[in-house]
């Protein structure tokens, strides 16, 4: 009878396996459809604040959902406390508010593939800032990996600086506002994902009550800087919602992403990750080139291999832990 019980354990572990190949089908389709989406449905003269802003409310129900149907609700509302709150996820929430902004302005300069392939350099930003700050080494492949990943950064903004780019603007804008804001964006991304990794291993903090955090004390930070600031004036003028169309509320989509990338990581680790990371910019490529009509350049032929290779090597060799010998 004993033996019976490992046997009735199997189903849940491969429900549990179908649903994280799910999860991680869903974020590669809303990773790699993300940047057109935006583009698409979000008009020029839509405010950069209101549709943050919009997206942060969004994150915080639909993580607020999945912490009550989960059951963790009821014990992190007996546990919380704002002077934890703020020292777990103040800084990263600023941060990510900053982020946010910036990929918002870099979206509508650059073209869907660009754009994917340049905020993959948040990846070797990370590495960096956990190494600062976590001390966590990488190994020989993973530097080489990163390499690879900020040559294909630089031929990227060597070929949309070099020409009006696939936008149809002037050289100096797809530079201004979309190359230099998206990178920005990555050492941001770096630093704001060390920090919450250390809250994470330090103060053992749960993703979604951090991602509930996070949404709100970024948008704070951002109603604060309303008062003095061009979408403030915007806003103050015309109103929150203004540019906005029924068309533009697929915004929403990127606070799904969000949740995803909690359930994927949590129940699949970096492995799965890096896997939804590569495939959703061959995605991306596939439906620039089905939407928009427009293949990917030369420059972004020649990058993409070498952004696919770094995040495959990358997840692939780790920095191996030696145990210490007693």
């Amino acid at each position: 009878m004993p033996a019976t019980k490992p046997k009735a354990r199997s189903p849940g572990s491969e429900s549990m396996g179908t649903r994280v190949w799910l999860y991680s089908i869903l974020l590669t389709l809303q990773y790699g459809a993300q940047p057109i989406i935006s583009k698409s449905c979000i008009r020029r003269d839509v405010i950069v604040t209101s549709s943050v802003l919009t997206c942060e409310i969004a994150k915080v129900i639909s993580a607020l959902f999945v912490m009550a149907k989960d059951g963790t609700l009821k014990k992190v509302y007996k546990e919380w406390t704002l002077v934890g709150a703020l020292t777990a996820s103040g800084l990263p929430a600023a941060i990510y508010a900053l982020q946010n902004s910036l990929l918002q302005i870099s979206y509508r300069n650059l073209d869907s593939l660009t754009f994917s392939m340049l905020n993959q350099t948040k990846i070797f930003f990370t590495a960096l800032f956990t190494f600062f700050l976590l001390r966590q080494k990488q190994s020989i492949q993973q530097i080489g990996a990163l390499f690879l990943l900020i040559i294909a950064a630089v031929l990227l903004s060597i070929g949309e600086g070099s020409n009006k780019g696939s936008t149809g603007v002037n050289a100096d804008q797809v530079l201004f506002y979309g190359i230099i804001p998206v990178l920005v964006a990555s050492v941001l991304s770096g630093l704001a994902s060390a920090l919450c990794q250390w809250a994470s291993q330090v103060n053992k903090r749960s993703s979604y009550l951090m991602t509930v955090e996070m949404s709100i004390v970024g948008s704070l930070c951002m109603l604060a800087s309303t008062f003095k600031s061009p979408d403030g004036e915007a806003i103050k003028q015309h109103g929150f919602f203004y540019g906005w169309t029924p068309l533009t509320i697929p915004v929403l989509f990127n606070a799904f992403g969000g949740i995803l990338v909690g359930l994927v990581t949590s129940h699949a680790g970096g492995v799965r990750k890096g896997f939804v990371i590569v495939s959703a910019l061959l995605v991306t490529a596939l439906l620039q080139f089905i939407f928009e009509g427009k293949p990917p350049s030369m420059y972004c032929l020649v990058s993409l291999p070498l952004v696919v290779s770094s995040i495959s090597i990358y997840q692939k060799y780790p920095y191996p832990i030696k145990k210490k010998e007693h």
